[in-house]
């Protein structure tokens, strides 16, 4: 038996046979935001022991979660990218990104934002409140933001179709969003969007109501049991 079998017929034991080990889950959500060279995965990834990242990968690719593909080009660069089975699992990581995000005030020392890191938690907290204002006051079929938080950024559209995250500043914005620490308790809905601009916690290049829409389209509020220590 292998150290990471807990001998159950149980699909939550087999789950966690799979993606239990440290940094699998995290390498998950590099991969769901698309295929990454080893070295991008390294370094979206500060602090894994680059033997660590290589075992895992090959264990993902033995439990059918991960293969290895070559780009065309003159490059020839190989990626690694989720299979089916490997993108099963989104759902599962929106939850758990939810749930513990919901327990997140501040960021601990040392904690830093990755491109990856803010897709995830923002397609974690898409409502699906893609209409946002009342028709009458809409101008426009989609709106377009850049958020940066830090030195990240990432694209968002919302569209009455739906709510999309890709990494990356979009190239034409409607709103362009800048935040620190504190864009978390705009995200949780302790502090509004008016607010928010007046006191410099975040910095919008556009309609401001735009900033209104946005938190409409992504909510994720802190746990009522949250400690003061996160406070």
């Amino acid at each position: 038996m292998r150290k990471r079998e807990y001998g159950q017929f149980c699909g939550l034991a087999r789950a966690a046979e799979v993606v239990g080990q440290r940094w699998t889950l995290l390498i998950l959500r590099d991969l769901l935001v698309g295929p990454r060279r080893y070295s991008e995965l390294r370094s979206g990834l500060p602090g894994i022991p680059t033997n660590m990242l290589a075992t895992r990968l090959k264990e993902m690719e033995e439990d059918g979660l991960v293969v290895r593909e070559a780009l065309t080009g003159p490059t020839r660069a190989i990626v690694y990218r989720l299979t089916q089975r490997g993108a099963e699992i989104a759902p599962a990581l929106g939850a758990l990104a939810r749930w513990g995000a919901a327990g997140m005030r501040a960021p601990r020392e040392g904690e830093v934002v990755t491109e990856a890191s803010l897709v995830s938690a923002l397609r974690a907290g898409i409502t699906g409140d893609a209409a946002g204002r009342p028709e009458a006051d809409h101008e426009r079929a989609e709106t377009n933001y850049s958020v940066t938080i830090g030195d990240v950024a990432v694209q968002a559209t919302v569209a009455p179709t739906g709510i999309t995250v890709e990494p990356g500043a979009h190239p034409n914005p409607d709103l362009v969003i800048s935040g620190g620490p504190r864009f978390r308790d705009l995200l949780a809905g302790e502090l509004d969007p008016r607010t928010a601009i007046a006191q410099g916690i975040v910095v919008i290049d556009g309609d401001p109501a735009l900033l209104e829409d946005f938190v409409r389209a992504f909510s994720i509020p802190y746990s009522e049991s949250t400690t003061g220590d996160e406070r």
